[in-house]
Protein backbone atom coordinates (compact mmCIF):
# COMPACT_ATOMS: atom_id res chain seq x y z
CA UNK A 1 0.00 0.00 0.00
CA UNK A 2 2.79 2.62 0.56
CA UNK A 3 4.57 1.69 -2.92
CA UNK A 4 0.91 2.40 -4.50
CA UNK A 5 0.17 5.53 -2.26
CA UNK A 6 4.41 6.82 -2.99
CA UNK A 7 3.04 6.61 -6.97
CA UNK A 8 -0.30 8.21 -6.82
CA UNK A 9 1.57 10.87 -4.78
CA UNK A 10 4.07 11.29 -7.60
CA UNK A 11 1.51 10.99 -10.16
CA UNK A 12 -0.04 13.80 -8.51
CA UNK A 13 2.53 16.39 -8.12
CA UNK A 14 3.63 15.59 -11.57
CA UNK A 15 0.14 16.36 -13.17
CA UNK A 16 -0.42 19.74 -10.95
CA UNK A 17 3.49 21.00 -11.98
CA UNK A 18 2.50 19.69 -15.77
CA UNK A 19 -0.68 22.18 -15.20
CA UNK A 20 1.15 24.66 -13.90
CA UNK A 21 4.10 24.88 -16.00
CA UNK A 22 1.23 24.74 -18.94
CA UNK A 23 -0.59 27.62 -18.06
CA UNK A 24 2.54 29.85 -17.46
CA UNK A 25 3.80 28.65 -20.71
CA UNK A 26 0.14 29.98 -22.25
CA UNK A 27 0.59 33.46 -20.07
CA UNK A 28 3.78 33.64 -21.74
CA UNK A 29 2.89 33.05 -24.81
CA UNK A 30 0.13 35.56 -24.72
CA UNK A 31 1.77 38.13 -23.25
CA UNK A 32 4.34 37.88 -26.06
CA UNK A 33 1.95 37.55 -28.33
CA UNK A 34 0.45 40.99 -27.78
CA UNK A 35 3.93 42.93 -27.85
CA UNK A 36 4.56 41.16 -31.66
CA UNK A 37 0.95 42.76 -32.06
CA UNK A 38 2.10 46.17 -31.21
CA UNK A 39 5.26 45.91 -32.51
CA UNK A 40 3.49 44.65 -35.72
CA UNK A 41 0.91 47.80 -35.67
CA UNK A 42 3.96 50.58 -34.79
CA UNK A 43 5.76 48.88 -38.26
CA UNK A 44 2.34 49.11 -39.95
CA UNK A 45 1.83 52.65 -39.09
CA UNK A 46 5.57 53.42 -40.06
CA UNK A 47 5.16 52.18 -43.42
CA UNK A 48 1.91 53.51 -43.85
CA UNK A 49 3.13 57.12 -43.30
CA UNK A 50 6.30 56.53 -45.55
CA UNK A 51 4.05 55.30 -48.29
CA UNK A 52 1.99 58.21 -48.01
CA UNK A 53 4.23 60.37 -48.51
CA UNK A 54 6.29 59.07 -51.63
CA UNK A 55 2.50 59.12 -53.30
CA UNK A 56 2.57 62.83 -52.30
CA UNK A 57 6.00 63.56 -54.15
CA UNK A 58 5.13 61.13 -57.28
CA UNK A 59 1.60 63.33 -57.37
CA UNK A 60 3.09 66.13 -57.74
CA UNK A 61 3.77 67.05 -61.01
CA UNK A 62 7.54 68.31 -62.09
CA UNK A 63 8.10 71.34 -63.97
CA UNK A 64 9.35 70.96 -67.35
CA UNK A 65 13.39 71.11 -67.92
CA UNK A 66 14.35 74.18 -69.87
CA UNK A 67 15.84 73.51 -73.20
CA UNK A 68 19.78 74.37 -73.42
CA UNK A 69 20.26 77.72 -73.21
CA UNK A 70 17.17 78.22 -70.95
CA UNK A 71 14.94 78.70 -74.38
CA UNK A 72 11.39 77.03 -73.64
CA UNK A 73 10.32 74.40 -76.09
CA UNK A 74 7.72 76.62 -77.33
CA UNK A 75 10.47 79.44 -78.37
CA UNK A 76 12.33 76.82 -79.90
CA UNK A 77 9.57 75.46 -81.96
CA UNK A 78 8.55 79.11 -82.76
CA UNK A 79 12.18 79.32 -84.48
CA UNK A 80 12.16 76.18 -86.17
CA UNK A 81 9.09 77.38 -87.91
CA UNK A 82 10.51 81.40 -88.59
CA UNK A 83 13.98 79.35 -89.99
CA UNK A 84 11.49 76.88 -92.32
CA UNK A 85 9.54 80.30 -93.63
CA UNK A 86 12.86 82.32 -94.15
CA UNK A 87 14.60 79.36 -96.11
CA UNK A 88 11.31 78.95 -98.50
CA UNK A 89 11.91 82.81 -98.93
CA UNK A 90 9.13 83.55 -97.42
CA UNK A 91 10.76 85.98 -94.76
CA UNK A 92 13.52 88.42 -95.93
CA UNK A 93 16.36 87.91 -93.29
CA UNK A 94 15.40 91.18 -91.46
CA UNK A 95 12.20 89.81 -90.86
CA UNK A 96 13.64 86.50 -89.36
CA UNK A 97 15.97 88.95 -87.18
CA UNK A 98 12.91 90.79 -85.75
CA UNK A 99 11.09 88.11 -85.15
CA UNK A 100 13.65 85.97 -83.89
CA UNK A 101 14.19 88.93 -81.07
CA UNK A 102 10.75 88.77 -80.25
CA UNK A 103 10.59 84.94 -79.58
CA UNK A 104 13.92 85.42 -77.53
CA UNK A 105 12.65 88.83 -75.68
CA UNK A 106 15.17 91.00 -76.83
Amino acid sequence: MGLLRGMARTAVVAGTASAVSGRVQRRQASKFAEKDAATAAKQQEAYNQQMGQQQAAYQQPAAPPPAAGGISNEAIQQLKELGALKEQGILTEQEFEAQKAKILGG
